[in-house]
């Protein structure tokens, strides 16, 4: 089985201008501007992976682009701003996981946001039946927030990463998928303008 992403984290990456990725102000944020000549006026945005995706017409000026671009992350963000889950929605999120894909097994006596784990993704105390999620998921896709979750329960049942703790993950029909986003945020994180710890969990 390959490294798990969760072993290695780096914060959610964003994204910047035109046909090529860029850096905000903070160097953490990257976009990618994709031109059309077959969009005439509407503009749309998307998260892929590490980067957001702005689509423009073709004809658009550079200022017209910056200024959508800056509209964009705004909508985009209000948007996963309005998604993020408090400890009362993690707690039923986690039960109701619990109980599609680990047949109810995994009761966790709390599960909470955390501020201070820049160091991984999730974590959990199985003798006290804790589980900690780093803030730095809120915002990323519900399917990514719900993989570190499972994840973090199926540890309540089998410690470790051996072939029994993977069967239980393999139930969860999008872990490769959100597998692969976390491992884009971490190779994203690697790279020179963005130098973030790492450790195992």
């Amino acid at each position: 089985m390959p490294a798990d992403p969760l072993n290695s984290a780096g914060p959610p990456q964003r994204i910047t201008p035109a046909g090529r990725t860029a850096l905000d102000e903070e160097g953490n944020e990257r976009v990618e501007v994709r031109r059309s000549s077959r969009r005439r006026r509407t503009v749309s945005a998307y998260r892929e992976g590490d980067r957001t995706i702005v689509m423009i017409p073709a004809r658009m000026t550079a200022d017209e682009e910056r200024r959508w671009v800056s509209v964009m992350l705004d909508k985009l963000a209000a948007q996963e701003d309005r998604r993020i889950l408090d400890d009362d929605d993690l707690r039923r999120r986690a039960a109701e996981l619990s109980d599609r894909y680990l047949q109810g097994r995994a009761r966790p006596d709390s599960v909470r946001w955390v501020t201070n784990q820049n160091a991984r993704w999730g974590s959990c105390t199985p003798a006290l039946g804790s589980i900690r999620l780093s803030h730095r998921l809120q915002g990323m896709p519900e399917y990514v927030v719900d993989y570190v979750l499972l994840h973090e329960l199926a540890h309540l049942l089998v410690p470790g990463h051996g072939p029994g703790f993977w069967r239980l993950l393999d139930r969860y029909p999008r872990t490769e998928r959100a597998r692969g986003f976390l491992e884009g945020v971490v190779a994203a994180e690697r790279l020179p303008y963005a130098p973030w710890p790492r450790r195992a969990d």
